[in-house]
């Protein structure tokens, strides 16, 4: 009798199946539109310096190196990928591992896999719909899609928490978490409106979200991450997120390609950093200057590849997706 089976994979062998053809389906689906698949480090000398994400950050000794090199498992495969837009690579998207320190539950593991693309003259709008067009077409005999949903980020939490994002205090936002589920988040300042609205989403809204494909799009410029702010109203970003069937899948942004704001936004990102005591990491000198050498006018979006296959198996943990979980790996 077998009496240690903690070598065996978490998911069965249908699921591995499934991630199998679900790639498949993804690699045709760029195929066809002529999309450039390609292949960038998973290790950097950079970091993201997006205050929410914690890299992992280890070091290189060998040769070349004089004294020991700090460096990182990237977060995203986003900067190398701007590089090649810079050069002129055309429409590109790539599937790969990625790596986030202190993300780990029923959707989260540290290792998991992103599909992430960019293209050439889209914006973030036509890019909302060329996601629609390759979810529908994944999971059209797997699990179809049962409606799609547009929403402004303003509209959603007035709609569904009573509060205008964009006018309210951190008082006032404080108060509707309150008052809807007697929650306190000890310790945060008022000031910090960027982080009760974040609460008021995962709290409030994002329960309430209906099912199918949910897009929300316009939000705060404060939450701009690295999508140009709208022309002619710079209070909102060029920004959407996906949900499905209430489960966040995919983040996009019409991307900025302003060096000199982007190095600005790096530097209060840090700043953020350093104040929430958080660990420093390396800026990426070489993406400011792809984007100083000229970023084409793209779109770009980030999908969790797990998250999709756990929606279309109607899995309640990632672990029932991946083969090996950080448990177990």
């Amino acid at each position: 009798m077998e009496t240690n089976t903690g070598w065996r994979p978490t998911a069965t062998h249908d699921a591995l199946k499934l991630r199998a053809a679900v790639l498949a389906r993804i690699r045709s689906f760029f195929a066809s539109r002529d999309v450039l698949e390609v292949d960038t480090p998973a290790l950097s000398h950079a970091a993201s310096t997006d205050p929410a994400l914690a890299s992992f950050r280890t070091s290189y000794s060998g040769p070349g190196a004089a004294d020991s090199e700090s460096c990182y498992l990237h977060t995203s495969p986003e900067f190398p990928m701007k590089r090649l837009l810079a050069a002129g690579s055309g429409s590109i998207y790539q599937i790969c591992k990625v790596f986030r320190d202190g993300e780990r539950g029923a959707r989260h593991n540290p290792e998991f896999t992103l599909l992430e693309w960019y293209r050439v003259g889209f914006d973030h709008l036509d890019l909302m719909d060329e996601v629609e067009r390759l979810v529908t077409a994944i999971l059209s005999d797997i699990m179809p899609v049962s409606s799609v949903h547009h929403w402004c980020y303003r509209d959603l939490f007035i709609e569904m928490a009573g509060v205008d994002p964009f006018v309210a205090d951190g008082q006032a936002l404080a108060a509707v978490l309150q008052s809807a589920h007697g929650l306190t988040a000890v310790g945060l300042a008022d000031a910090d409106r960027d982080a009760w609205l974040d609460l008021i989403m995962t709290h409030i809204i994002e329960p309430r979200l209906d099912d199918g494909l949910v897009f929300i799009r316009d939000y705060p410029a404060s939450q701009a991450a690295l999508a140009r702010l709208r022309s002619g109203n710079p209070q909102v970003a060029s920004r959407f997120e996906v949900y499905l069937n209430g489960m966040e899948l995919a983040n996009g942004f019409h991307e900025l390609s302003d060096a000199a704001e982007q190095a600005q936004r790096f530097a209060r990102e840090q700043a953020c950093r350093r104040a929430a005591g958080s660990d420093m990491v390396d800026i990426d000198d070489h993406l400011l200057a792809a984007l100083q050498a000229g970023l084409p006018d793209c779109a770009g979006v980030a999908l969790g590849v797990d998250r999709l296959l756990m929606c279309a198996r109607g899995a309640q943990h990632i672990q029932d997706v991946i083969a090996f979980p950080f448990e177990v790996a």
